[in-house]
Formats: C-alpha cells, sequence, structure tokens
C-alpha cells in the first residue's frame, strides 16, 4: 500500500487584531490508526515533500500573510526542495513564505556557516527565515547567533518546556522577547493550549501565537482525495 502524506495547517493568531495572520504547515502520515506524525521527517523521500509541498501552496494561495513550512538541513540543502520552496513562494505571492529551519538531525552533519548561502537564497526569491524552537536543545543564543541577521521570526515552544517540567518559563520567555526585539523579529509562542499560559502570555505582551487554545491543525486535502480520508 502506498504510504500517504499531507498537510496540516494550523492558525497563527495576533491576539492585538484577533485575526490569523499566518498557517503552519505540519506534515502527517495516514496510518490504520489515523494521522500521526512521521516517526522521522529525514526518511521520507524529498521527492514526495517538495511535490505535497507545491500542490499545498497551490490550495493556499493568498489567503494570508504568512505561510510557514519545516525544512531540515538536510532538506535545506538538496536542490530539489529548493526549488519546491522557490516555486512554492511564487505561488502564493505576495503571501511570504516562511522557511523554518529545525534542528531535526539527518545523515550527514552540516556546519552553520555552509547554510547561510541557501538561507540567502531564499530571501532573495522574497522569502522569510524562522528559527524554530529557540531556547530548546542547542537552540540557545550562541548557536543561532549567526542566523539571527538573516532572521524575521523566532518561534519558542511552550509545550517543550512543559514537558521538561520548566518552572523558569517566565524569565526564559523574557529573554527571548528581549532578544527578538533587539533583532527586530517577530517572535511566535506555540504550544498554547489553555487560558493558564494565555494569563501568562498577556502579562508579558506576546501578541503572536499558536496553539491548540487558538485552533488544532486541519487537515488540508489535495484534489481527487477522497471524502473519508
Amino acid at each position: 500500500m502506498k504510504t500517504v502524506y499531507r498537510y496540516f495547517v494550523q492558525p497563527q493568531m495576533d491576539i492585538r487584531t484577533h485575526a490569523i495572520f499566518g498557517y503552519e504547515l505540519l506534515m502527517k502520515k495516514l496510518t490504520p490508526e489515523g494521522w500521526r506524525l512521521p516517526e522521522s521527517f529525514a526518511a521520507i523521500d524529498l521527492h514526495t515533500v517538495s511535490d505535497l509541498l507545491i500542490k499545498t501552496t497551490k490550495i493556499l494561495g493568498t489567503k494570508v500573510e504568512y505561510c510557514s513550512v519545516n525544512v531540515s538541513r538536510e532538506q535545506l540543502m538538496d536542490t530539489e526542495m529548493t526549488q519546491a520552496l522557490i516555486k512554492s513562494q511564487l505561488q502564493i505571492y505576495p503571501t511570504k513564505l516562511v522557511v523554518e529551519l529545525t534542528e531535526e538531525e539527518g545523515p550527514r552533519n552540516y556546519l552553520d556557516i555552509t547554510l547561510i548561502p541557501h538561507l540567502r537564497n531564499f530571501m532573495e526569491h522574497g522569502m522569510q527565515i524562522s528559527l524554530d524552537d529557540v531556547g530548546t536543545g542547542d537552540n540557545d543564543f550562541n548557536n543561532i547567533r549567526d542566523f539571527l541577521p538573516l532572521a524575521s521570526e523566532m518561534k519558542f515552544a511552550l509545550q517543550n518546556f512543559r514537558s521538561l517540567k520548566d518552572h523558569h518559563i517566565h524569565e526564559k520567555l523574557l529573554g527571548w522577547q528581549e532578544i527578538s526585539q533587539k533583532y527586530g523579529l517577530r517572535l511566535i509562542l506555540e504550544g498554547v493550549e489553555d487560558k493558564k499560559d494565555e494569563e501568562m502570555i498577556n502579562k508579558l505582551g506576546i501578541n503572536l501565537r499558536q496553539g491548540y487554545y487558538y485552533g488544532k491543525p486541519e487537515l488540508l486535502k489535495l484534489p481527487g482525495d477522497p471524502s473519508n480520508m
């Protein structure tokens, strides 16, 4: 049986305007138990990813200001994926395609300095760069410093700290908020799940948010997909 992948779209909210300003594309795999996250994104054939991205962005069109897609370092270095991202940006213009640089490990290691020309290439084609999961794992300030002048956005994932039972989320957020202001970047909080999360964020004045509290990812079907998919 052929493996089926589709993108789900999750809204990104600006609570100042109470409006959706962007969507993030989240890839899932159809299994006998339903739609699930792939065990390894790096293991998915890059032709499959690039083809699905082009078909998906063609449907999304110009519905929002930003459309974000996760891109690993392995994908970033792939010519076919690069062309798919460029074509996707052309399809959704004037919507900005935001390339979220993830830390997912692939079969090869790439030095940060080798990624910068590829990121600049995306920027020259009208895309923006987002630094995903700042403050998590190796994504501390020193390890992302070289990318900050290229970025337009940073994303801080509340769920990563909740799972670690981190009691210093407030202080960490203040630190990343200061960095985002210094470099003139959008700061988006992911993983906002309930009223308690919202109240904490309200006190910090961080207006760009994403999470189940504002909207769950929804399947974006392609033409020809069965209604019961």
